[in-house]
Order: C-alpha cells, then structure tokens, then sequence
C-alpha cells in the first residue's frame, strides 16, 4: 500500500492529474476556490480521486455537462460538470466506479443534471459489476431548481435500492451531508467520514434549535465522532482527507466485484496456517467472571496485520469486521468480553446483523467467535425492543447460505447459543475449546431457580454437580451440537482447513420474492 505521504505527493504532481484528466480548465477549480478549500483542510474534487484510484487509471464521464435551470439569474452561470466530477478508474487494479462531489461549484448541491450524472455511473457500475465509491461534500439539494432536484435525489435512491446486494456501495463522507441527502449513505453497505469537516443530519442546528429549543453544534448533532460512537450511522472515522482515502484503498481490496464474483483469488501471503497460536492456550482465564481481550484471538486466528475492524466505537460488546485467511477475504464476528461480559443487546445484535447479511450478499465465509452469557437484561432493553432487535441477529445468521464457521471460546447461555451461528441455524463447522459452558444459563442462576427453598449447603453442592455435568462442551458435543473440541492452539489451522473444503460449498434458501426481517 501507498504511504500517506506518498499518496499525498503523487496527487500534488501536475503530470499525475494530467494523465488522469483532472487538469482541465474548470468553473470552481482556479487557485483561489482551490486554497479556500485547502484551507478548511479538504481536498478537491479531482485531488480526491488523483488519490482513491490507481495512477492514471481515473476516466472522466460527462465532464462538460451542464444544468438546464433559467431561474435566479443560473442561465448566466453554467459550469462544465455541474458540481460532480463522475467515471471509472482501478483500485489495486481492481475496477471501481467513482463519483466525487465539488464544494466549489455551488456548495457541491445536487441539481437534476448532477444526478444525471451519479445515476449514469451507478447503472454502468450495476451492469459491470464493479464497486460505486461515492466521495459525498454536498450543501443539499440546489433551492433554484426545486422539485427537479428533489426529483434527482429520489431517483439516486432508486439505484441504491436496486444495487444493494449487487455491488459493494460504499460512501464516504467528506463534507456536509445534510436533508434528503443522507438517505443515500443511509442504504450503501458502508459510511466513511472525516473527523471535524464532515458532518450528516436530516436537520440541522438552527432547525433543531427553532422546533426543541435545544442548542447544539454541528459536530455534535452529527460529526463523525458522534456517528461513529453514539448513532452508529458511520462504519469508521479518519482525521484528513488523505487518510481516509489511504484506508478506503486498503477497505476495497477486501471486498469483490459484485455478488458473482465467487471465484476470487487469495492474495499471497507468507503466513502459514500452521502458525504458532500457542498464546491462545492460556488467554481464556480460569475464573469465569474475568475478562480478556477478543480482538487479541481474532488477530491470532486470522492472517497477520490483516484484521479490518468496522464499527470499532460503536456497540464495543460486538467486534465486526472483515480479515483475511491464507489470503482468502473472510467476515468475522465476536463478542467482546472486555465489554459488559460480551453480553447482546439491541446495538450489538444490529451491528452484528448488518455484517452478517452482508457478507452472505457477497459470498464471503463467516466466522463466529463466541463468548455469550447471554442478553441484556433490563427495562430499557424491553422497551427499546430487543425481541424485535435481537431477531435480527438471529434472522440473519439462519438465512445466510455462506460458509458458517463457529468456535465457542468461553460461555454460551441460553437463547444467545442459538444466536450465535449455532449448529441449529446451519452451521457448517461448530467448535468448542475445552473451558467452553454451554448451558440454558450459569450454574449459580439455575440451581437458585432448581433449588429454591433449598438450605445455602445443598444448594452449593447441587451448583457444583451442575457446573461439572452441564457447564462443559461434552453434552454438546455428544449431540452432534459441536463437531469437536479443539486445542485453542490449533483454530487457525482448523478454519483454514474448513474453508478450503467449503469453497464448493452449495446451498439456498426456498424461493420466495423475500424474506420478512424483523427490522
């Protein structure tokens, strides 16, 4: 991968925006607009491109296009492109579908011709089946034009819709985002967006202000911090431009071309399956009711330096993301003890859900690591609804027809079992690790309920029988609920082994025009 700063060079050089066509004369692109921007510590349109795609890979689409509103005085002020610059270019060379938005001319707001234009590279995108990468830095919808520009804006929703599931969408969020559109980050498959000079909301501060008296800043109605942390609308945060555009670079090289894309070649890597994971040995402790840290397994289990945390602020009791083994793209989701015990709760289950039917879009095996003691309890949980949001997780995992692959590291209780990617929900290789309890719940909380009545010395000692028969993954196993209990040591080599046999894995579900999610 580039450095940032090489990347940063590469798009300052003039033969580099030359050969990518980003040099034209332009309405908007003189010195003057340009420093303006720079100043705010944004890039341009074309710079922000000259850094996504591969050097001289970028090809311009309708460059000269131009809006057709006569009101307010526009017939005098027609810039070639109308605020978009919109083509194709290579990332890694893989071929991608761009569209990057232009605060210079008019704020970036979308007019019928601009959405012309991100329609126009949307369809084609569909029709080769390449990923749409939108770099959005927009003020809205363009007041002069009216209902032509709402117009436009429902019609980008349309493809949306159309290639969700298709083709990779991903949206980046370099600027304001702000009204209607949201909408169109809101159904792509991930939001990107930079710290401090990005922001979304359906309305804004003054909005706000006029209809709940509140007072609140942009940044905190809708930065990125409070997306990434609070909403979870943003899958990832970046400080700069030049940042956030390295690491969409690196976040495409995971993802396939579209959802036929089901041959693709691993990387080559150097790291063995058979890699030393001795550490996760000893990472489990012996008392039940301590912590430790699942990303350090994930890392382990996974090729080195591969793992790509999405959502990483966001429902901290859920880890999500995307790896790689033996070069091979996979999705992996896990509970985090670190944080409320690894519990599910209505975040988490749609976190984890999201990923989930994601990667089943887009044939991209699962991996599931499980340490559960179960949901959340509580009043606000009920309330917020978490049979409806904990279905989701469960419906996801039951429909998805990828390779499923599950290791139960530590507890799994109760309902949790079953969400968690279990044997029952079609999973294709379920293991346990030795210190592994699956159980209806803990064996405090069971023999109080077995037992009640009962004097402090028998309940005790009915704890203990309890914990030895039912607390271990034996029972499980002996039902065919687990395929083996493993060495923790020997994970990786297992599921590198279960994903090659399962590359010719097929599988679907009944015909039907869609399932009914509980959302």
């Amino acid at each position: 991968f580039f450095s940032i700063t090489t990347m940063m060079r590469r798009v300052m050089t003039p033969t580099v925006l030359g050969r990518s066509g980003l040099l034209r004369p332009r309405y908007g692109a003189h010195a003057a607009v340009t420093a303006k921007q720079h100043a705010k510590g944004k890039l341009t349109a074309h710079e922000r491109i000259a850094l996504l795609v591969d050097e001289g890979t970028f090809r311009e689409y309708d460059a000269m296009k131009e809006h057709r509103c006569r009101d307010f005085g526009m017939q005098d002020r027609r810039p070639p492109g109308d605020g978009v610059v919109t083509g194709h270019g290579k990332i890694f060379g893989k071929q991608v579908y761009v569209f990057s938005q232009d605060f210079t001319v008019f704020g970036g707001s979308l007019s019928s011709a601009h959405a012309e234009k991100i329609c126009k590279v949307m369809d084609e995108a569909l029709r080769v089946g390449a990923p749409i990468i939108g770099l959005n830095d927009s003020g809205g919808a363009r007041i002069q034009e009216g209902v032509d520009s709402l117009g436009g804006y429902a019609d980008i929703f349309q493809k949306n819709v159309l290639a969700s599931g298709v083709i990779p969408q991903i949206s980046a969020i370099m600027g304001p985002c702000a009204g209607g559109a949201v909408y169109s980050p809101a159904m792509t498959d991930f939001i990107f967006m930079v710290d401090y000079s990005s922001y979304m909301f359906v309305t804004g501060p003054d909005v706000v202000k006029a209809v709940t008296n509140e007072e609140v800043t942009q940044e905190k109605l809708g930065g990125s911090k409070t997306h990434a942390s609070v909403s979870g609308v943003c899958h990832g945060t970046y400080p700069n431009d030049v940042e956030a555009l390295h690491e969409l670079r690196r976040f495409v090289s995971y993802l396939p071309q579209s959802n036929k894309d089901t041959d693709r070649a691993p990387l080559r890597t150097t790291d063995s399956r058979y890699r030393n994971c001795k550490s996760l040995n000893n990472i489990v402790p012996a008392d039940a009711n301590m912590a430790y840290d699942m990303k350090h397994v994930v890392r382990t289990i996974l090729d080195e330096g591969s793992f790509y945390e999405i959502m990483a602020d966001w429902a901290k009791n859920m880890i999500v993301g995307l790896g790689r083994m033996e070069g091979q793209t996979v999705c992996v989701i896990a509970n985090e003890p670190k944080v409320l015990a690894g519990v599910l709760d209505i975040n988490s289950s749609t976190k984890a859900a999201r990923m989930v039917r994601f990667a089943d879009c887009f044939n991209i095996p699962i991996i599931t690591l499980v340490d559960v003691p179960g949901f959340l309890p509580g009043t606000a949980q009920e309330y917020g609804g978490i049979i409806r949001h904990g279905s989701k997780l469960l419906y996801a995992f039951a429909e998805a027809t990828v390779p499923k692959m599950t290791v139960i590291t530590r507890k799994a209780y109760g309902g949790a079992y079953d969400v968690m990617a279990s044997k029952h929900l079609r999973g294709d290789v379920n293991y346990a690790w030795p210190m592994a309890e699956i159980a209806v719940m803990g064996a405090a909380g069971a023999c109080n309920i077995l037992f009640r009545g009962e004097s402090p010395e028998k309940i005790e000692v009915e704890t203990k029988n309890y914990n030895d028969h039912f607390c271990t993954p034996a029972e499980a196993a002996k039902r065919g609920f687990v395929d083996g209990v493993i060495e923790p040591a020997t994970t990786r080599a297992r599921l590198c082994e279960d994903l090659e046999r399962l590359k010719t894995k097929t599988l679907s579900n009944p015909p039907k025009k869609h399932g009914n999610i509980p959302l």
